[in-house]
């Protein structure tokens, strides 16, 4: 009896053993499988041009610039021939771009100007309850960078780089400023001349010069740490902005002046990180992107586009964009499907198994089907084309309507301004069939008055949801400022 007991207990014990084996060996697969899950959300990089217009790159038909790295970007991936950028100006468009969110919903619809100590916009940036791509990445285990301009905001509380959710950052407070000391905006002026690592300067009146390298070089040392990933990163360049100051290199290489010289030392940034991609084997689980922030300033080229940086035109809205990630998307498209810069907000939170804001609109989109060739179908019905708070636009696929405004409306950047090919001042509705007259040359209002009467419902829809000139709307995040469309009236003086 009791041989048979002892007997059973050993064969208890084998199998509580055998169990616990099976156990660990289940145990030890899950968590391979795991962190084989989390190994294949794939790295992002966003390389962010500034001013940079339509028609200033090779593969979209720039004259005397070569943009060999940048172009590789659409060979090897995505070219998007109708990127929607929802602001016409830098701050509003970097909000959107955050956020997913137009930038009268967000709260930035014009832009920062820190260069006065009593401005009203010296205190003004980014919500700090507006949800950024960094902070919805972080929960899905990504590690973030913002290396460049910043321009919303950065003594504010809560608008920081740092307070937007980026683990890391280095660069300048918005615009280059060449500080002169009989300036009596000198101090200022040195503020937005100093280079910052978080909230530390790093540098003081730094020379533009070698801005473009050391933002490079930050990003490069950042991908090189955080190789296992993943990693976000948001390279946000000072090009093509003015001033124009290449680095000594690079001035003469292109026939377009400092302007094209400029172009060439980004493309040639660019070449670099995609350098670094391959050589640390990340190249086929990173999605980078190329795009600007808004068209060409009157320096640049907005290619067959009409109007330039600060209006509602297509020059001013339209820029190019390529998107590059080898095991996902098919090389070689070619896409007139119209996107935006909002639909990276959703994209991201779906290639990385991100929770998506449940208590606010985002008006961008997940783009991933059109990426992959699944389909070419935009997934945007209406688009909205705002100069600051001034609904002057809306487009539905081929047609765009311009709305009725007046120098009043405008503003603080179009005072002064004259109308004519600005459309600054307008006293009729003009309807462009972008299909066939992506210049907006001729207003085809006349012809098509069903089509005119079409946008009725999507005005109202705008102004009473996202507000306008003296409206305030239902969903709008309002500046903390009486008329932020005049919040600049000192420039002028």
């Amino acid at each position: 009896m009791k041989n048979t007991l002892n007997l059973c207990l050993m064969l208890i014990l084998a199998s509580f053993v055998s169990g616990c084996e099976t156990l660990k060996e289940t145990s030890t697969e899950s968590n391979k499988g795991s962190v084989q899950k989390a190994a294949l959300k794939p790295n992002i990089v966003i390389i962010f041009a500034d001013d940079l217009g339509y028609g200033d790159i090779s593969s979209f038909g720039a004259d005397g610039i070569r943009t060999p790295n940048i172009d590789s970007i659409g060979q090897e991936g995505f070219t998007s021939r109708d990127f929607f950028i929802p602001a016409n100006v830098c701050s509003p468009s970097r909000a959107s771009l955050l956020t997913g969110r137009y930038p009268m919903r967000n709260g930035m619809p014009v832009a920062v100007n820190p260069l006065s100590e009593k401005h009203v916009s010296s205190h003004f940036g980014l919500h700090p309850d507006e949800i950024t791509i960094p902070e919805m990445l972080k929960p899905a285990g990504y590690r973030s960078l913002m290396v460049g301009k910043w321009h919303l905001g950065f003594q504010q509380k809560g608008s920081h780089p740092l307070d937007a959710g980026f683990d890391e950052h280095l660069g300048l407070l918005g615009n280059y400023y060449k500080a002169r000391e009989n300036d009596p905006r000198y101090p200022i002026l040195k503020d937005n001349q100093t280079l910052y690592r978080g909230h530390e300067a790093v540098k003081e009146e730094i020379e533009l010069e070698e801005v473009t390298q050391r933002y490079t070089d930050e990003v490069i040392s950042f991908i090189e740490r955080e190789k296992d990933g993943p990693f976000f990163v948001y390279f946000a360049h000072n090009i093509v902005h003015s001033p124009h100051l290449p680095r000594k290199e690079f001035q003469g290489t292109s026939e377009k002046g400092k302007y094209g010289d400029f172009i060439h030392e980004m493309d040639y940034s660019t070449g670099r990180i995609l350098a670094t991609l391959k050589r640390l084997n990340l190249e086929e689980n990173t999605l980078v992107i190329f795009t600007s922030d808004n068209g060409a300033n009157y320096a640049g080229n907005n290619g067959e586009l009409a109007g330039v940086k600060y209006t509602t035109m297509e020059g001013g809205h339209i820029v190019p964009a390529m998107l590059k990630w080898p095991s996902v998307i098919p090389a070689g498209q070619d896409s007139k499907t119209t996107l935006t810069s909002m639909d990276l907000f959703p994209l991201f939170a779906d290639i990385a198994g991100a929770q998506m804001p449940q208590d606010r609109t985002i008006d961008g989109k997940n783009i991933i089907r059109v990426l992959r060739g699944e389909t070419t179908d935009t997934p945007h019905d209406v688009l909205y084309y705002y100069n600051g708070t001034n609904l002057q636009a809306i487009r539905k696929g081929r047609w765009k309507l311009h709305l009725p405004r007046t120098i009043a409306d405008q503003p603080f950047w179009h005072e002064g301004s004259q109308g004519g090919r600005m459309l600054t001042e307008l006293d009729h509705v003009l309807l462009f069939d972008l299909a066939t007259d992506r210049g907006e040359t001729i207003n085809v209002a006349d012809q098509h008055p069903d089509i005119v009467a079409s946008f009725d419902k999507d005005i109202l829809k705008a102004k009473r949801e996202l507000g306008d000139v003296n409206i305030v709307g239902s969903d709008q995040r309002v500046p903390p400022m009486e008329n932020p469309q005049k919040i600049n009236r000192w420039w002028r003086n």
